[in-house]
């Protein structure tokens, strides 16, 4: 007779307190699941917005979209909400909807390994009380792509005697005011903090290795008026709706529709026009002007980042980085560029296909099967953007193939949807374990696949674009639809697409 099933420690256990995380234990309190437990590495929610605070911070999807259709804000002070306020609403929202209680924040996920004869996930805890195991039915991976710090593979770097910071671990106590200051990388969060710094130093060198398309962004403080429309019954909507609108025209649309979207092909066009009304120097203009099209990696937004370069104080080498010795930075021209302070905007670690691929905790399923080598082995891939065949009971909200472009809360919605509706069958069947059919992520792969022709990202120039949107495989995992149809999908799949098992 076969031992009896050890009874796990919670139904659920979501890692990551940020948005997703939020939303994804906000929908399994309103399925009526109130048995999961949040593990958070930092010391608070909000994620992104706990980690990231920089000077300059700001989201670049505008405010009325950038949250919850369920739980919209009436405190936005701007179009575009700067960190702090989102932080804020990432606290309110684990008070309102009483998440804080269910959370273990400064713990850490070591390792997540499945134990084939209880079905159940056996998580590795670490926090400032010691190590512990914590035991659920199902695991719910809520971190996003913009969590780990990616630092860069430059010689030198870790011997530089000055101070260094990379922008996703700002220290509040640096003093840049009359410092020789240094910038490696233009990418998101350069755009932010360059323009925020420049006034502030003696001199700033910036140093990039591939230029960024930069828009104008209609960044402007609330009205009264508008303030006011926030509040009424359905003014929230209107304003969400035309915020949809246009999240969807500017990049769902653009970038996944490319070859048959042809207001898509204007954008570099009015890319280079503002290049040209907000720099002054054409060598330095050109230097800034990409080579690849609008779309191959993520744009900037920002009305004050190019006119930067205009600055007497403010210097752009584009000259590939050799090393970085005690006292500054040495370029392949010979160049020695004296400084005292580093700034490494450098971004993230995301999904690439190769060992670190998860660039959170090591997943370990039955037989000991690694989702990272599975990923390595097989490209990337997840049924829906949420599950991978051979990993049961295992649920992740930003999955390949899953987001679509649009604001990152049309996904957790859509995705925690979709994961409500797996675990909530599982409860009505008496099921112990869930896994998605091979035979099903095969039919949603090769879908994608044939699909994803018509993004931008398989056009010519997207070859000179040095993107992080592309894996190892020379993959792109973004899905290629629009929101509505993301939003559809969740909420129709056939349940029959998984296996349920006691």
């Amino acid at each position: 007779m076969a031992a009896p099933r050890r009874a796990p420690d919670h139904d659920v256990v979501i890692v990551g307190a940020g948005f997703s995380g939020i939303g994804t234990a906000i929908q399994l309190d309103r399925a009526g699941m109130h048995d999961y437990l949040i593990v958070e590495a930092g010391e608070q929610p909000g994620g992104t917005w706990y980690w990231n605070t920089y000077p300059g911070i700001a989201v670049d999807i505008p405010s009325f979209s950038y949250q919850f259709s369920f739980e919209q804000s009436t405190e936005w002070t701007r179009t575009y909400a700067p960190g702090t306020e989102l932080a804020g609403y990432a606290a309110h929202c684990v008070d309102k909807y009483g998440l804080r209680p269910k959370a273990r924040f400064g713990t850490t996920v070591q390792a997540a390994t499945f134990d084939d004869a209880d079905n159940v996930w056996v998580l590795d805890l670490d926090s400032a009380s010691g190590h512990r195991q914590v035991r659920a039915r199902f695991l719910i991976n809520a971190c996003g792509v913009l969590s780990v710090p990616n630092l860069p593979d430059i010689a030198g770097v870790e011997e530089f005697g000055g101070t260094t910071v990379h922008t996703a671990r700002w220290d509040h106590e640096l003093e840049l005011r009359g410092k020789r200051v240094a910038v490696i990388g233009t990418g998101a969060s350069a755009v932010q903090v360059i323009p925020e710094i420049a006034p502030l130093v003696d001199h700033l060198t910036v140093f990039q290795r591939t230029p960024i398309w930069c828009f104008p962004k209609l960044d402007v403080p609330l009205p009264p008026a508008a303030r006011w429309l926030m509040r009424l019954p359905f003014g929230g909507a209107v304003q969400r709706l035309l915020s949809q609108a246009y999240v969807e025209f500017t990049f769902p649309l653009a970038a996944q529709y490319f070859t048959v979207n042809p207001l898509a092909r204007r954008m570099d066009a009015a890319g280079r026009a503002y290049l040209r009304r907000q720099v002054h120097d054409p060598v330095v203009r050109d230097k800034l002007t990409p080579r690849y099209a609008v779309g191959c990696k993520r744009p900037g937004f920002h009305n004050t980042y190019l006119a930067t370069f205009n600055r007497d104080n403010v210097d752009l080498v584009t000259e590939p980085i050799t090393t970085i010795t005690g006292s500054g930075v040495m370029t392949a021209d010979g160049a020695h560029h004296e400084v005292e302070v580093l700034i490494l905007a450098t971004g993230f670690k995301v999904f690439s296909g190769q060992d670190d691929s998860s660039a959170t905790y090591p997943v370990v399923g039955p037989g000991g099967a690694s989702l990272d080598r599975f990923w390595s082995e097989n490209r990337l891939q997840a049924y829906e953007g949420v599950s991978v065949p051979g990993f049961p009971n295992y649920f992740t909200v930003f999955g390949p193939y899953g987001y679509v472009g649009s604001s990152y809360f049309a996904l957790i919605e859509a995705q925690s949807h979709h994961i409500v509706r797996c675990v909530t069958a599982a409860r009505a069947k008496g099921a112990t374990r869930v896994e998605v059919r091979r035979e099903a992520n095969d039919r949603y792969f090769a879908e994608m696949m044939r699909k994803r022709h018509r993004q931008i990202f398989w056009q010519d120039s997207c070859r000179l674009a040095n993107s992080y949107y592309f894996d190892q495989h020379g993959d792109v995992p973004l899905r290629p639809t629009t929101t509505v149809e993301a939003y559809w999908r969740s909420r129709r799949f056939p349940l029959g697409d998984y296996a349920f098992s006691a």
